[in-house]
């Protein structure tokens, strides 16, 4: 698999309050599963813009309370998922990335064809993957990096941007 790339600049995360005050945590991914990342597995499911990220954490019904939150990130080995050809070396039809029935068949089938790539990718070393937008309402240029591996030190840096505090709790 050669799709590798490295990201750096800001990214967006549109949370459940429930998980704002841990920003770095993926708890909330590692206990629901989410389209590239298993059950078990914590992930940070961000986009390259906060519009994106608004559109990816309220993709059912209508908005509903939601924390935005930036970071600065620079992380390496970054499996480019646009990238076609590439994604059917890591063994997934690239139709597959944007399957709609992705939650039923992880509630079928344990894992969803797209959590068993990301898994596969995982165990090859990669930190994260980019990809389209599958929302609703997204347009082609609207990505997100679904992160795997992250700290606060490189070689998958990222930080909270949080200059004022506001995540803090209050007292």
């Amino acid at each position: 698999m050669t799709a590798s790339k490295r990201f750096v600049g800001k990214l967006y995360r549109a949370l459940n309050p429930r998980w704002a005050g841990d920003p770095l945590s993926g708890d909330g991914a590692k206990h629901y599963g989410g389209r590239f990342n298993p059950k078990g597995v914590a992930a940070l499911c961000c986009s390259l813009s906060p519009v994106t990220a608004l559109r990816e954490s309220n993709q059912v019904g209508d908005l509903q309370p939601t924390t935005v939150v930036a970071y600065r990130a620079a992380i390496e080995r970054v499996f480019d998922g646009r990238d076609e050809a590439a994604v059917r070396r890591a063994g997934l039809d690239p139709a597959q990335l944007s399957d709609p029935a992705w939650r039923e068949s992880m509630l079928r089938d344990g894992e969803a064809p797209t959590q068993e790539f990301a898994r596969r990718l995982m165990a090859a070393g990669w930190s994260a993957l980019l990809v389209p937008s599958f929302a609703r309402g997204a347009e082609p240029d609207d990505l997100n990096l679904v992160v795997w591996r992250w700290s606060p030190e490189p070689p998958s840096q990222l930080e909270v941007i949080d200059d004022e505090g506001r995540l803090e709790p209050l007292a």
